[in-house]
């Protein structure tokens, strides 16, 4: 690492009011509280609402004062200790003391809202023994796991984009018909077929707040998962919130995030076109769809990512820290699938003989 590489930035910390220790944020409330005298202390809400950005100001904004894979240097006030973070926020890796750095000294684009942790590391702990007592064809010893190995609560950049899209469509409306035809035995019966007409048309839509994961660290597949989010309850940017959390800034530009938006918009404006078509079935030969007051935001999610181990090997979980939805990767018992198989058979079995009897 170079000294290119390393570049400061400000810390800050959130100090108690009774004991002048460095309080966190408290899931599901709207409070810091102190780890050493549990006083708990309000955060003022700020003055603003959650804004949509017009899409055109992103050619405004100057570049990013700090690349994502560059790391920012936090000189902790409880133990002024120097720690590397590529992060918005972590923990002081010597005692543990929340930092939370300014967004606006090195992000191109600054958090517009955050959604604050509403589940706890006990409640997320209670979700983790409910989901792995849930799961079928799991080992006996599984519904035993009810400890995480590890436990780590961390905000994740999303981008929210509106639009309103208009969609120019060509394509074919099918319309069913029945003929009476003879088979090669001689029986007749009716068989269906399509008649096709050309059909094209117009369809409109608005979407609100498509959703898309700002960041690579984790897996969109894995994200979508968690979804869905209360984003409606989302509250204008704080630090406060942050303190306490680790919060992974962004790899993902907007623009590429667009990108990903107008594919997740996609099959939903092709649905809109098949309705449209109407008929039996439908065929959709073209789309061309523009977009009309386009906005965006950046947006923090909460997640606890945990880890359990079970037969010696650690399982990564994820656990939404809003709504308690758990995902993750589990063990199967190999006996369990075996004999519901055999189960499946018998039953299958026994049918079939039931209607043969029947009809003997």
């Amino acid at each position: 690492m170079t000294d290119q590489d390393v570049v400061p930035a400000p810390d800050r910390a959130f100090h108690c009011e009774a004991c002048g220790g460095v309080s966190e944020y408290a899931p599901g409330t709207y409070a810091l509280r102190c780890p050493y005298c549990r006083h708990e202390q309000g955060i003022t809400p700020v003055p603003r609402q959650v804004t949509e950005h017009p899409f055109e100001e992103l050619a405004a904004l100057p570049l990013r004062a700090v690349a994502p894979d560059q790391v920012k240097v936090y000189t902790c006030p409880g133990c002024h200790a120097v720690t590397e973070s590529d992060t918005l926020s972590d923990k002081c890796q010597f005692c543990a003391t929340p930092l939370v750095a300014d967004a606006s000294g090195t992000e191109r684009v600054v958090p517009e809202a955050v959604l604050p942790f509403g589940v706890g590391r006990e409640q997320a702990r209670e979700a983790l023994a409910k989901w792995t007592r849930s799961r079928w064809f799991a080992p006996d010893e599984l519904k035993k796991v009810t400890e995480a190995e590890s436990f780590r609560g961390s905000y994740l950049p999303h981008w929210t984009y509106d639009a309103q899209t208009t969609t120019h469509y060509s394509g074919e409306r099918g319309e069913y018909y029945w003929v009476e035809e003879q088979d090669s035995e001689g029986q007749t019966r009716k068989v269906r077929h399509t008649r096709w007409h050309r059909a094209s048309g117009t369809v409109e839509r608005f979407f609100d707040d498509v959703l898309v994961p700002g960041s690579g660290q984790v897996p969109v597949e894995e994200l979508d998962k968690l979804t869905p989010w209360p984003l409606a309850e989302t509250v204008p940017y704080q630090e406060e919130y942050l303190a306490g959390f680790r919060t992974v800034r962004y790899d993902v530009e907007p623009e590429a995030g667009l990108e990903a938006a107008k594919a997740r918009m996609e099959p939903v404006i092709r649905a809109d076109c098949r309705r449209d078509i109407g008929g039996d079935e439908q065929r959709v030969h073209s789309m061309s769809t523009s977009y009309s007051g386009l906005t965006y935001k950046l947006v923090l999610l909460p997640v606890w990512f945990l880890t359990y181990v079970h037969a010696g090997r650690a399982w990564p979980v994820m656990v939404n820290a809003r709504t308690g939805e758990v995902i993750g990767e589990r063990p199967y018992s190999a006996t369990k699938i075996v004999l519901a198989s055999v189960a499946g058979a018998l039953l299958i079995a026994l049918v079939v003989l039931l209607v043969v009897m029947q009809r003997s």
